[in-house]
């Protein structure tokens, strides 16, 4: 999954939100560097992520999409899937998407100095430019897919997506209401679990 939902699927756990947030700049066991709710957010993006990466209904999206896509099927799902979450936001939380992203920047803003290089980088263009937001949008998805190809210096033509996405975007969408309320059911359960791990370290 993409950014709006890791940061959804914490559960309005600051610190945990974080965590799953920064996590994949975090390889193997640097996550145990970082206090322990951090840990727990990096933990569960990570389950969050094997959870996507084998689930059948995930495969069916990767299958909708061109070839020319390649190893960077997954990535571009996970692009589409943030914007049926942000598209449909109303279905997932009471607070406006518009409202509840700007309290993320302020929680990202607040923990700033425990997030890696690269995404204090990058957040600063995610909050200038409001991504989360514009993911409700298809020109806010065209404008990630284009970033995407070029920091992939176009080796999967990623930027094409847009137009995999407006020609079968009933499918994409019963895919991903499909798949979401797994993925939510899934992290909860395994939130329970890391939780109750670590308090009884």
């Amino acid at each position: 999954m993409n950014y709006l939902a890791h940061i959804y699927l914490s559960q309005d756990h600051e610190m945990i939100t974080i965590g799953n947030f920064m996590a994949d700049h975090i390889k193997g066991n640097k996550y145990k560097k970082f206090p322990a709710e951090l840990q727990k957010g990096i933990l569960l993006h990570r389950q969050i992520d094997s959870f996507t990466d084998t689930h059948e209904i995930v495969k069916i999206s990767k299958r909708r999409l061109n070839d020319r896509y390649g190893l960077y099927r997954g990535v571009v799902i996970d692009i589409f899937y943030d914007h049926f979450l942000a598209k449909n936001w109303q279905d997932y939380s009471e607070i406006p998407l518009s409202e509840y992203t700007q309290n993320f920047y302020a929680i990202l803003n607040k923990n700033f100095d425990y997030l890696p290089d690269k995404i204090q980088h990058m957040s600063t263009y995610l909050i200038r430019d409001n991504w989360l937001l514009s993911y409700a949008r298809l020109e806010g998805i065209q404008s990630v897919l284009e970033g995407m190809n070029r920091r992939t210096k176009n080796r999967g033509q990623i930027d094409m997506a847009i137009y995999d996405l407006e020609s079968n975007y009933k499918d994409f969408k019963n895919d991903f209401v499909l798949f979401f309320d797994d993925l939510v059911s899934f992290s909860n359960k395994k939130l329970k679990e890391i939780n109750e791990t670590y308090d009884s370290l």
